[in-house]
């Protein structure tokens, strides 16, 4: 369901995806971990692609890890950066990170909330400094996450069924 400008609501069909993407209701974000939130807007399962805004209200280090597939993003607030890599990702700027890179995301001290659309595919694969597997995320694991929260925030957990296709 999607609320235009005017307050007219309108119910999609399957086929069709009209969001708001940064949402009024603060219960949409999902969260990850301590200060780090998801939106989901698109979730996949045929092919195991999901779309979604990461927000980040804390500096540091979010995670090292790696895609087996092309991730892209694009940077809605904010800015971040990867250690491995000399360039900064500000506002507006627009992100590609190659399958099998490792890398590691952080957010500067000086930058309060970083906001991100990605477009990703398969899976994201959480890794240690010494490259070992330590945890991953999933199309599956994103849409669990998010029915458990939307049932503790009140929006229930079929709230998700929305952006899965």
């Amino acid at each position: 369901m999607y609320t235009n400008m005017k307050g007219s609501t309108h119910v999609l069909a399957p086929s069709e995806i009209a969001l708001k993407a940064i949402p009024d209701d603060d219960r949409v974000w999902v969260p990850q971990a301590p200060n780090v939130f998801f939106r989901p807007m698109f979730l996949n399962t045929l092919t195991g692609q999901w779309c979604n805004l990461l927000k980040v209200t804390r500096s540091g280090i979010l995670s090292r890890h790696l895609h087996p597939a092309p991730v892209f993003g694009m940077v809605l607030k904010g800015k971040w950066h990867y250690f491995e890599h000399d360039w900064v990702a500000e506002e507006g700027s627009f992100v590609y990170e190659p399958p099998g890179e490792i890398h590691t995301l952080n957010v500067p001290e000086d930058c309060d909330e970083m906001i991100t659309f990605f477009n990703i595919s398969g899976c994201m694969v959480y890794l240690n400094e010494e490259n070992k597997q330590i945890g991953y995320e999933d199309v599956f694991t994103k849409i669990d996450m998010c029915r458990a929260h939307y049932e503790k925030v009140g929006l229930g957990a079929d709230y998700v069924d929305q952006f899965i296709r």
